[in-house]
């Protein structure tokens, strides 16, 4: 499903996705695993290898991505990607798949964002690909990604994914429920799981609801 427009476009944790009309990409995929929730971990950064694949097949090779489902570029919001599950912990499950891509952002509405924001257009010479091939593109890489995913999980993923972590070997600041500490990135696990090295240890963070800050 696409769409032209979002009123209440929405991503991790909540936050508002400012959605103009006409501009971007906001694309819903719904995708159907036998296999239940426990067989998905690390879903959300294999689709943000597959989205980084396409933007490669359209020309942009200066992405990366910060984890857990963020792609930056020049340390400006270029995508997301937002998972919602449904179904059975132990069974059939449904992933609805959401990605909003900016092609275009006017000066007026990066003024409005609540952090740095980039588009397709900017890291393309002020001449984008056309949004439908955009679209075409990462169709084609969620086809052929999530049923490799479906075959073998994220391991299958975690190689592609080393080559675009934009948090290996930074500085961090890792804040959460359970308190904040600061630690290098030191990648991912084959599950999804974000390593950091705090001295001689090195800890896993698992959940999508901590904050990951580059210090």
């Amino acid at each position: 499903v696409m769409a032209e427009a979002q009123t209440a476009g929405r991503g991790r944790r909540g936050k508002s996705w400012i959605s103009p009309p006409g501009l971007n990409v906001y694309l819903s995929v719904a995708k159907h695993f036998d296999a239940g929730f426990a067989r998905l971990s690390g879903l959300s950064l294999a689709i943000g290898v597959m989205v980084l694949h396409a933007l490669e097949d359209m020309g942009i090779r200066t992405a990366g991505l910060k984890w857990p489902n963020d792609i930056l570029a020049a340390d400006a919001k270029l995508a997301g990607v937002l998972v919602e599950l449904s179904g059975e912990f132990q069974g059939p499950c449904t992933a609805v798949i959401g990605i909003g891509l900016n092609m275009r952002v006017p000066d007026a509405l990066r003024e409005e964002a609540a952090q740095p924001v980039t588009d397709v257009a900017t890291l393309s010479g002020g001449d984008p690909p056309d949004r439908n091939l955009m679209v075409a593109a990462l169709i084609a890489r969620l086809v052929s990604g999530l049923e490799r995913f479906d075959r073998e999980g994220f391991a299958a993923f975690v190689d592609d994914y080393a080559g675009f972590d934009l948090l290996a070997g930074q500085p961090l600041r890792v804040i959460g429920a359970q308190g904040e500490f600061h630690g290098v990135g030191a990648g991912v696990d084959g599950r999804g799981a974000l390593l950091v090295r705090v001295g001689n240890d090195l800890k896993r963070v698992d959940s999508a609801d901590v904050s990951v800050r580059r210090t």
